[in-house]
């Protein structure tokens, strides 16, 4: 049974860079950067002394095909020694390169990469380095089958039904992974991932903490990454985001999956947006932000005939005010960017609708035994991150708040018949109004500034909402229904 991979090719590395007395870099033969030597002589290590092309993929950490297709025009594919390439400044090679193809049984399975210097390392030197790749190849073919049967054994366990499949998918598991079974775990979720072809995956070994990858599908045309990661304590999921965080890169085109030649990139980080405050409890308004307020609004605006109004004309005249007019305006633009029948609107719906790619972590185990559930809070999490901005772009399983339950219900209770005709396209300002007011905890004040309207353009809205669902704002189960329906709806 191989041990860890990641440290055995880190210590051969460092093993050839002290050889020849120059820095080193594994790739495998997807130019996946799998370990950097860390020899710092002459400063070879810093970053103003490095070409272009290397300083870019140190950093983004993965060739892009034109990069790659340049060094294999030198041979290094069919090569079984050292190749030595010369710089080209136009290439962005400003140092030339020594390649030592890592082969094993006649394959080639990566490359060690070199930069050359002057005198520059002897052959006696190169054929001593060449007998270490040896080693590198028979580790990384080793890998190779390792992994395809982790992969395969993974997606097993994922996408067993319950039962005595669920229990032999997780024993063959448990008997690929050894010892290194019984420690703690964790599941994540990227989804949905970019390409629909699950042999696009990334190979686990250039995924940081990554104990094995696969592909399962999401929805009925997508596939989504599921990764098991082993963590060194139940307390902490760090190693759990810095996976997601690399995934996520990769997933937004910064190609951040390995590779010591590739292009730069910016993108995504982890963490997510600061998280807004909760939906707090249903807490009635006061006389002054009451019933009375809305009597008002309806002698102002006739909400008799509001029936046959557009929502976006909301209450005319000095009531409604040069702020009420700006944030409709606000919302009818936001409002425009949410499709389907989810509450359209604020910023938040905004980031909603440009996010493309989130992840979702589940809860820390220790051992193999429930890997089904945690791919189903992993899954979750992401789902809600997709929905939901505040909690994304990585949201872990135990801060989704409701979303633990919504992303548990079946997809016929999406939408409550008394909530259905508030989620009609022609009445998305009103849905978004609600969602805000019972976010803020049915406080009119702070609801009304988020929103940038007046109160009583509030109020007028929040008595439309009562008229359209028949349910009582002043009502605390009628509240804890409509904000729950209002989520679901974002699922």
């Amino acid at each position: 049974m191989a041990g860890d991979y990641k440290g055995d090719y880190q210590e051969l590395v460092d093993e050839i860079s002290e050889l020849l007395g120059l820095p080193a870099t594994l790739e495998n033969r997807d130019f996946e950067l799998i370990a950097f030597g860390a020899y710092d002589s002459e400063g070879d290590l810093d970053p103003s002394a490095l070409d272009p092309v290397r300083a870019r993929s140190i950093l983004t950490r993965r060739s892009t095909a034109a990069v790659r297709a340049w060094f294999e025009g030198f041979g290094i594919t069919r090569a079984s020694g050292p190749v030595r390439i010369p710089p080209t400044r136009e290439a962005g090679v400003y140092r030339g390169r020594i390649c030592l193809p890592v082969r094993h049984r006649g394959v080639v399975l990566g490359y060690v990469w070199l930069l050359d210097s002057e005198p520059g390392p002897t052959d006696r030197q190169l054929d001593a380095a060449m007998r270490v790749t040896a080693r590198i190849g028979a580790l990384l073919a080793d890998e190779a089958q390792h992994g395809a049967d982790l992969s395969r054994e993974l997606r097993a366990v994922l996408t067993a039904e319950r039962g005595w499949q669920s229990d032999m998918a997780v024993a063959a598991l448990r008997t690929a992974l050894g010892s290194r079974g019984d420690g703690p775990y964790t599941v994540v979720c990227v989804a949905p991932w970019p390409s629909a072809d699950p042999d696009d995956a990334p190979s686990a070994r250039t995924i940081p903490h990554a104990t094995a990858l696969c592909a399962v599908p999401w929805g009925t045309s997508a596939q989504s990454l599921a990764v098991l990661v082993r963590l060194r304590t139940t307390d902490t999921l760090t190693p759990a985001t810095s996976t997601a965080v690399r995934l996520l890169e990769r997933a937004r085109g910064v190609e951040g999956g390995g590779g010591a030649h590739g292009e730069p990139g910016s993108g995504g980080r982890g963490g997510g947006e600061p998280r807004a405050g909760g939906s707090g409890a249903s807490k009635g308004r006061g006389p002054s932000e009451g019933r009375a307020g809305r009597s008002d609004d309806s002698a102002a605006g006739g909400t008799g005939s509001s029936g046959d109004r557009p929502e976006s004309g909301d209450i005319p005249g000095p009531v409604q005010g040069t702020q009420g007019t700006q944030g409709t305006a606000r919302g009818t633009t936001a409002s425009g960017t949410t499709g389907g029948t989810a509450p359209a609107g604020n910023t938040r719906d905004t980031a909603a609708a440009q996010r493309t790619v989130a992840a979702g972590v589940a809860a820390a185990r220790v051992g193999l035994a429930e890997l089904a559930p945690a791919w189903q809070e992993a899954s979750a999490a992401a789902r809600a991150a997709l929905a939901e901005p505040r909690l994304g772009p990585i949201a872990e399983w135990s801060r989704i708040g409701p979303y633990r339950l919504l992303t548990a219900l079946p997809p016929e209770t999406a939408h409550d018949p008394a909530v259905r005709p508030l989620l009609s396209p022609a009445h998305r300002e009103l849905a978004r109004t609600a969602e805000v007011y019972l976010d803020c905890a049915g406080q009119a004040g702070r609801t009304a500034a988020e929103l940038g309207i007046h109160r009583q353009t509030l109020y007028y809205r929040l008595s439309r909402v009562e008229q359209l669902t028949g349910l009582d704002l002043d009502d605390g189960e009628d509240r804890l229904l409509l904000h729950m329906a209002l989520k679901r709806a974002r699922l």
